[in-house]
C-alpha cells in the first residue's frame, strides 16, 4: 500500500469481517452485554473499512484512466483528480489506522468535585454538571446520577454521574479529555461589590468498568451502611439505605445515598468502584507512558488548570490547544463539540507526528 501502513490493516479488515458473521448469529444476543461489546467494536472499524474500500476503488479507477488517457485526453484529467484523491484517503487511513485508546468505546463515569473558591465553586460544580448533562441530551446519551453531595448554599460538594451510549457509540473518545482543573471567573452573587472572582473544580473521567474488566473479591470490600441525608440534615430517611463500600487492598471509598434501596445503591457505588480501580491499573501500567489520563488533575489546585470559564467576556478558553471561543452560554447549555474537536485534533495531530 503506498503512502500508508500496511501492519495491522489485513488484520483489522479480517477483524472487521469476523465480527460481521458473530452479529449476524442469535445465539451471541442471548447474551447482551457481549453481544454490545461486539457491536460497538464492529461500529468502530465500519470508518476504517469504508476508507480502504474507497481507496481500493480510486486505485482502481485510476489505473483505469491512465490506460485509457492514450486514447482519449480527458482520462488523463480525471486520472490528476483521482490521484488527489487517493492522497486525502491514504491521509485519512493514516489517522484511522493509529494506536486506539483501549477504552474509546467505553461509556464512562464523570465525577466533578469543589475545590478552591468555596460556596463558588461548589455552585460551578452544579453548572458544569448541567452542562455535561445538556451536552449529553443533545448527543442522544443516557445519563444517570451516582452521587450527589449537596452544598450547604447550592450546588454540590461532589458529583458522580454515569454517562452511557444509546447505540455503537463510545463515550469515552468524546470526553476523556475533559479531565483536569476547570477554572471560572465570574461576579458570584454573594459579592456587593461587583468584583471578579476566581474558583476551581476539578474533572474526573473514568472509562465505566465492566465486570469482565475488573475482578472484585468479595472479600475484599468492607460495606457499611448508614442513614442518608440532604443538606443540612434534611431529607433524612428512616431507613439505613446509604452504602460504604471501602476497597480493602487499596484503601479506595465510594458511598452512594442518592437511591432509595440499599441494594440499588450499593450496585451504584460498585459501579464507581470497579472504574476507580480500572482507571488506576490502567495508570499504573502506563506509568512510563505518554498517557493522556494521567494529566487529569487530581487535585484541585487553579496553577494546574486546563479550561477557563470567563463569564464577564463570554469567552471560554482550553489552555492545553490554545482554543478560546465567545460563546460561553453556548457551551454552558452544552454545545461542547466545537472544543472537544479542537482536543480530539490536537491529540491526532501529535500521534501523527510522533508515528513519523
Amino acid at each position: 500500500m503506498s503512502g500508508t501502513p500496511d501492519g495491522g490493516l489485513a488484520d483489522l479488515l479480517a477483524e472487521h469481517a469476523s465480527l460481521e458473521l458473530e452479529l449476524a448469529d442469535p445465539g451471541v444476543h442471548a447474551d447482551q452485554s457481549r453481544a454490545r461489546r461486539l457491536a460497538r467494536r464492529y461500529a468502530s472499524l465500519a470508518p476504517l473499512v469504508e476508507t480502504s474500500r474507497a481507496l481500493e476503488a480510486a486505485r482502481a479507477d485510476r489505473e483505469a484512466a491512465l490506460e485509457l488517457a492514450a486514447e482519449d485526453a480527458a482520462f488523463a484529467a480525471e486520472a490528476t483528480a483521482l490521484a488527489d484523491q487517493i492522497a486525502r484517503l491514504e491521509d485519512r487511513l493514516r489517522e484511522q489506522l493509529l494506536p486506539k485508546d483501549p477504552d474509546d468505546d467505553k461509556d464512562v463515569i464523570l465525577e466533578i468535585k469543589a475545590g478552591e473558591g468555596g460556596a463558588e465553586s461548589a455552585l460551578f460544580v452544579g453548572d458544569l454538571l448541567r452542562m455535561y448533562l445538556r451536552y449529553a441530551e443533545r448527543r442522544g446519551w443516557a445519563t444517570q446520577v451516582l452521587e450527589a453531595v449537596d452544598a450547604e448554599l447550592g450546588g454540590y460538594k461532589d458529583v458522580a454521574v454515569a454517562v452511557k451510549a444509546r447505540g455503537d457509540e463510545g463515550i469515552w473518545s468524546r470526553l476523556k479529555f475533559e479531565g483536569g482543573v476547570h477554572r471560572v471567573q465570574r461576579v458570584p452573587v454573594t459579592e456587593s461589590q461587583g468584583r471578579i472572582h476566581t474558583s476551581a473544580v476539578g474533572v474526573l473521567v473514568l472509562p465505566e468498568a465492566e465486570e469482565v474488566d475488573v475482578t472484585v473479591d468479595p472479600n475484599d470490600l468492607r460495606i457499611d451502611v448508614f442513614r442518608s441525608s440532604g443538606p443540612g440534615g434534611q431529607s433524612v430517611n428512616t431507613t439505613d439505605s446509604a452504602v460504604r463500600i471501602t476497597h480493602l487492598p487499596t484503601g479506595t471509598v465510594v458511598t452512594s445515598q442518592n437511591e432509595k434501596s440499599q441494594l440499588q445503591n450499593r450496585e451504584s457505588a460498585l459501579r464507581v468502584l470497579r472504574s476507580r480501580l480500572l482507571a488506576a491499573a490502567r495508570d499504573e501500567a502506563a506509568a512510563t507512558a505518554s498517557d493522556a489520563r494521567r494529566s487529569q488533575v487530581r487535585t484541585v489546585d487553579r496553577s494546574e488548570r486546563v479550561r477557563t470559564y470567563n463569564y464577564p467576556e463570554n469567552r471560554i478558553s482550553d489552555h492545553r490547544v490554545g482554543f478560546k471561543a465567545h460563546n460561553l452560554d453556548a457551551v454552558l447549555d452544552g454545545e461542547l463539540d466545537a472544543v472537544i474537536d479542537a482536543l480530539t485534533t490536537a491529540h491526532t495531530a501529535e500521534l501523527l507526528e510522533a508515528g513519523s
